[in-house]
């Protein structure tokens, strides 16, 4: 027997990358363009050693990570580790999108993306709201 939904995927790594370059292309001008160069990673889930680091003992607890040095705190001195890239975990934003059932799974990558975007940039809570209407 077939059905409406026998042809449909859960979206790869791919596609939920593709998600987070749109929500980075509908930001303003001026912070879209400091966005892309902060590096994008979709991976499935957390390293079990990250997690265990930010003591968070579910892998589903975790759907985005910023790594590096927020623009507020850089200085000429620092000695760079490596590029600033934001981690987008697949399997729980999936988990959190199917479990809420009540947001577009683009909705729900941009407003995981703003959120680590904040940590990049050092915005306030009044700047994330500017961006991001997600409480609306």
């Amino acid at each position: 027997m077939t059905g409406p939904f026998d042809e449909l995927t859960a979206p790869d790594a791919g596609e939920i990358a593709d998600l987070a370059r749109a929500a980075i292309d509908a930001l303003p001008p001026d912070f879209a363009r400091a966005a892309r160069e902060v590096a994008l990673r979709v991976e499935d889930f957390a390293e079990d050693a990250l997690l265990e680091e930010l003591e968070i003992e579910d892998a589903f607890g975790l759907t985005g990570l910023y790594d590096g040095i927020p623009l507020t705190q850089k200085s000429v001195s620092d000695q760079p580790h490596g590029p600033d890239t934001i981690h987008l975990y697949r399997r729980p934003i999936l988990d959190e999108w199917a479990a809420r059932g009540d947001i577009a799974l683009g909705d729900l990558v941009a407003h995981i993306l703003v959120h680590e975007l904040a940590h990049h940039f050092g915005w306030s809570d009044a700047d994330i709201a500017r961006i991001d209407r997600w409480w609306e």
